[in-house]
């Protein structure tokens, strides 16, 4: 790979990371809810779940969806009903030290790296990192070069959304604020899937 496709590379996985989506919508929400230091696992959940499933993608997982295309739907399709839900827990969440808050939990690493899995922004972002940015001539090295990039450039790019979120902690500590807060995020998540949703509603 050379220096110039290596940095366009970067940009594009600094754009795709750093831009609205399911992961930096629950990261935020768990910025507010739970606090930094709560939700570091989710963080790196995230990143590291994401550099597997490119390395997956790499090594032949995309050919298996572009010849079983109703095996990528079903994935897709549970991916947003899980966003539903996750929406539904994030509009119900409590004030930070309300009982209800104590009793949700953060995301672990091991969900958070398993919902790469059916998260409909993680494939197209590892599907267009393969397809786009990685040379045929060494392509195994390529593939874990890229898969390792981008979780380098992932990790701090979602971070700055769990920050964010940390940081508007101490402005709503009012139960009302932070229960509209909530709603708006959960509302986000559920715009995010609306490519998924108008495919649903144009196969019914």
């Amino acid at each position: 790979m050379n220096l110039e496709l290596l940095l366009a590379f970067v940009a594009f996985a600094f754009v795709t990371s750093i831009t609205p989506g399911p992961n930096n919508m629950m990261l935020l929400a768990s910025g507010v809810n739970f606090g930094l230091r709560r939700s570091v696992p989710h963080m790196l959940g995230i990143s590291l779940g994401f550099m597997v499933l490119v390395i997956c993608v790499g090594l032949g997982l995309g050919q298996l969806f572009a010849q079983f295309p109703a095996l990528y739907s079903l994935l897709r399709y549970l991916g947003a009903a899980y966003l539903l839900y996750l929406a539904w827990k994030i509009a119900g969440s409590g004030a930070p030290d309300s009982a209800s808050s104590e009793r949700g939990k953060p995301f672990t690493f091991l969900q958070a790296a398993a919902f790469q899995w059916i998260n409909p922004k993680a494939w197209v972002m590892a599907i267009g990192a393969i397809t786009t940015y990685t040379p045929q001539e060494n392509f195994l090295v390529n593939v874990l070069l890229i898969a390792g990039l981008f979780a380098l450039v992932n990790c701090p790019s979602v971070g700055l959304w769990t920050v964010a979120g940390t940081l508007l902690r101490n402005w709503l500590r009012n139960a009302t604020l932070l229960r509209l807060f909530n709603i708006g995020m959960a509302l986000l998540l559920v715009a995010s899937l609306y490519p998924i949703l108008a495919d649903i509603k144009g196969v019914l």
